[in-house]
């Protein structure tokens, strides 16, 4: 029996074309809102779409579903990835719609994408490049390419090292952190064509 990749439910919107995603990649994809199921799972995925304040609020309405994640991946080392708002809320906290607290996995807030530059609209939004940090250059599941963006508010990492990939709009975004099994992304791979099917084929190989 193959692995199981637990996709957390909890009303995000890109759940559906995720799925689908993941499936295409070659995983065995369980869409779960039990805690239980996500405690037993080999890999955990979790999506989000939307505002920081809505997605960290409907994480938390599930009963035990934050504590599951975090005893799986943090003491039962699965392998983890968060897409877009799934990725930020690897954060202490987002300033959006007031200041709500996030995971803490990763020491960081998520801010609004504020350019100097008049002529850099927001959200950023389209395809755009991934450029590897020097440090990241070796990560088995982040590569160079280009992948499809939508977002108005940023990951700013409080530790460069936990930062592996970023792009530029007006200024530098991150669209990757890592840290051990934990791994992020800003841009949505799903939306990412053969760019992003290579990052999410990568993941279900990855054993951090």
């Amino acid at each position: 029996m193959g692995e199981v990749v637990a996709l957390v439910d909890y009303g995000a919107g890109n759940l559906h074309s995720v799925h689908n995603a993941l499936k295409a990649a070659g995983a065995d994809v369980t869409v779960t809102a039990d805690p239980f199921v996500v405690r037993a799972a080999d890999r955990i995925v979790l999506p989000g779409v939307g505002s920081f304040k809505a997605c960290a609020e409907g994480l938390r309405a599930i009963p035990h579903m934050v504590e599951a994640m975090t005893e799986r991946v943090h003491v039962g080392g699965a392998p983890f990835l968060g897409i877009c708002v799934g990725m930020q809320l690897l954060a202490d906290r987002g300033l959006e719609h007031g200041e709500t607290p996030g995971l803490g996995w990763i020491a960081g807030e998520v801010r609004l994408i504020e350019p100097t530059d008049a002529s850099i609209k927001v959200p950023h939004m389209g395809w755009n490049d991934v450029a590897i940090l020097p440090h990241a250059r070796n990560h088995p599941v982040i590569a160079e390419g280009e992948a499809y963006f939508l977002h108005s508010y940023h990951f700013a990492a409080d530790n460069g090292a936990d930062v592996s990939a970023m792009t530029d709009h007006g200024e530098g975004l991150v669209a990757a952190v890592a840290r051990g099994n934990v791994l992020g992304v800003q841009f949505h791979p799903e939306k990412s064509q053969a760019y992003g099917l290579a990052v999410l084929e990568r993941f279900l190989a990855w054993y951090p």
